[in-house]
């Protein structure tokens, strides 16, 4: 799994001129889901966005974590985030996860977070086109790949 993960002061997902989900400080995720996706990915992405450490305490210096700060998540599905750039110039997609296998996956990983976030997690919806709206805050933008766990 992949996931981008930007630093909020606001963020929305919009689907046909509608807001379906809106926060306010927290976190904007988007993550993309490959074949070899499973449980144990879901598990350390979700400890370590939970824990992640980059909102500012009273120095201004990124010690608190969202639970900390009381932010919110606004997670979105990103099937790009799987793209390979290896050969050419046009994105392959090759590694991402088909619907069939992606869904679940993605739905595992919200009721995860949920449970260790102990709060609702805003989403998108899984395979709509959606538009974005979003103030960085910082900015603070973080790539994590759960198979390269650095």
């Amino acid at each position: 799994m992949r996931v981008v993960i930007q630093r909020v002061s606001f963020a929305s997902v919009t689907i046909h001129d509608e807001i379906k989900s809106a926060i306010k400080k927290g976190m904007l995720i988007f993550v993309g889901i490959e074949d070899g996706d499973d449980m144990e990915d879901i598990q350390w992405l979700s400890n370590k966005i939970i824990n992640l450490r980059i909102f500012d305490d009273e120095n201004k210096i990124p010690n608190l974590s969202l639970k900390e700060i009381n932010g919110d998540i606004l997670l979105v599905s990103q099937f790009t985030l799987q793209a390979s750039i290896k050969k050419g110039n046009r994105p392959s997609y090759i590694k991402a996860s088909k619907p069939a296998i992606a869904l679940p996956i993605y739905e595992s990983f919200i009721t995860h977070l949920e449970k260790l976030f102990e709060k609702k997690i805003y989403t998108g919806v899984f395979g709509a086109e959606m538009e974005i709206n979003l103030l960085n805050d910082g900015p603070v933008t973080i790539w994590i790949d759960s198979k390269n766990r650095e």
